[in-house]
């Protein structure tokens, strides 16, 4: 990347050490057996598993996984699932590694490709959430900044969620193919974004939906960058993400759960009405704000080849060190 110290490993072992592991709060849909119980299957072609808990983030990725629940679709499948809001993926990761929670929803493909990397967790993916899309994510700054340009990003204080992940990733692409310099990040969580860059202690920030559109309204906050440029447009961003021992466990309870949220993407894909109408009941989005964010692409199919180029990426910077292949990371019923 021209990149930063690899800070990245050090703060996921932190975040997974002191982090609160979970936010209070859920809903819940479907039908099945007790929770208490995991909801075990007598059914012997049904999911072996009924009840599941999936960490949710509160960001517009995770649409597919409100409207699978209030339309019912995961109830179509045997399936009752708890949604338990988290504000950061990486804070579910040993939530995950230990079962409390069954799938994180919105995961960061960047984090949990690392952390299957590094032998943290066998991490597969079960569907895609969301992909880069235009208005999704940019590069915002202070109406009266100087910064006009990406190569007046150069060194400058630019805000993002977590170091060296798919933030600085893509921004990081996009300036070198336009052959601007690299500014010099600072991690930020999202809600505290629009704040400091108020407060002048950062330059810009690389927000996402619905925090990006929240920063341009309070502010006035100008955009010098779609995060979405080439060569990262339609970019795999986060998807639902389990362990391989899931899985193996059960191998009939993970082909349910994907097969509701294909069908709920493929609601997302098509329907902007619908995913307006579920924003609100998530996150901090109020339904008029719900019509204007720039949203990311739903895909109803995962993609072996879009995540190979994400892959590639990660290795082009360096946070990846060891050759890895999609086709080994997304789950396939039967693999």
């Amino acid at each position: 990347m021209g990149l930063q110290p690899r800070l990245f490993r050090v703060e996921l072992i932190a975040l997974v050490l002191v982090l609160p592991l979970l936010i209070t709060g859920c809903t819940g849909g479907g039908a099945g057996g007790p929770e208490g119980s995991g909801g075990a299957s007598s059914d012997p072609s049904g999911p072996e598993k009924r009840a599941l808990t999936v960490a949710g983030l509160p960001l517009v990725d995770v649409v597919a996984l409100h409207i699978a629940v209030d339309r019912g679709l995961f109830a179509k499948q045997g399936l009752t699932v708890r949604v338990q809001p988290v504000q950061q993926s990486v804070q579910a990761l040993p939530a995950l590694a230990n079962g409390q929670v069954d799938i994180i929803g919105g995961a960061n493909f960047v984090t949990f490709l690392q952390a299957r990397e590094k032998g943290t967790l066998t991490t597969r993916v079960l569907a895609e959430a969301a992909r880069n899309a235009p208005r999704m994510t940019r590069v915002l700054v202070p109406p009266g900044s100087r910064i006009r340009t990406a190569g007046d990003l150069r060194g400058k204080r630019v805000g993002v969620n977590i170091l060296n992940n798919i933030q600085s990733l893509s921004l990081n692409s996009i300036l070198r193919e336009r052959g601007a310099g690299l500014p010099a990040y600072r991690q930020v969580p999202f809600p505290q974004m629009g704040a400091l860059l108020e407060r002048g202690q950062l330059d810009a920030v690389h927000a996402v939906e619905p925090f990006a559109s929240a920063i341009e309204r309070d502010l006035k906050a100008r955009t010098v960058l779609d995060g979405a440029a080439s060569p990262v447009d339609g970019l795999p961003l986060s998807g639902y993400v389990t362990t391989q021992r899931f899985v193996d466990t059960y191998p009939r309870t993970a082909a349910a759960f994907q097969r509701a949220i294909g069908a709920a993407q493929k609601i997302a894909d098509r329907d902007r009405g619908a995913v307006e109408k579920a924003l609100p009941g998530y996150t901090k989005i109020k339904p008029a704000e719900a019509a204007a964010i720039g949203l990311p692409g739903y895909p109803p199919e995962s993609s072996a080849a879009e995540l190979d180029r994400l892959i590639a990426m990660m290795r082009e910077q360096g946070l990846l060190t060891e050759d890895m292949k999609a086709a080994d990371v997304l789950y396939e019923p039967g693999t």
